[in-house]
């Protein structure tokens, strides 16, 4: 069977949005014996177990009824985590205070920054980098990681 992997994936973002979730990400791992679907969301209160839980058992069902996997799968539901670079301006809100590496989108050549986020306005981040005020807009960053300090 040839998995249908953009109508799971456009399923399982209308079904987390509407259970009321930030749909991060969906990667697709494993062979047609042993699929692995691993589902990352967030929430401004950030993601409980029985936040993965709701969902899993909702996109779970979705998968079932709509007969969209017939071979046997693995669903994982989790928090993106601290590894994972930030996509929407929600987490850059719940992550204001903390330092980041940047990666901007200049022309066609990358450019590679680290700064701590000081505010989010609209699509636009003010980050300290080095002595420097510097406003990003979103669209300019082509990766964000939060980076953690011990």
């Amino acid at each position: 069977m040839n998995l249908n992997k953009k109508e799971i994936l456009e399923k399982t973002k209308e079904m987390t949005e509407d259970l009321g979730y930030l749909f991060i990400d969906m990667d697709f791992r494993g062979d047609s014996r042993n699929r692995i679907l691993e589902i990352y969301i967030d929430k401004e209160a950030g993601v409980t177990v029985d936040d993965c839980k709701n969902v899993s058992r909702a996109v779970g069902d979705m998968i079932e009824e709509d007969g969209l996997i017939v071979s046997r799968y693995r669903l994982d539901v989790s928090s993106p985590g601290i590894d994972r670079p930030l996509k929407f301006i929600q987490q850059f809100k719940r992550n204001i205070g903390r330092s980041f590496e940047l990666k901007l989108l200049e022309d066609e050549s990358s450019s590679k920054l680290e700064g701590k986020l000081l505010e989010v306005a609209d699509d636009d981040l003010k980050f300290q980098i080095k002595k420097e005020i510097k406003v990003i807009n979103i669209k300019k960053i082509r990766s964000a990681k939060v980076l953690v300090r011990f």
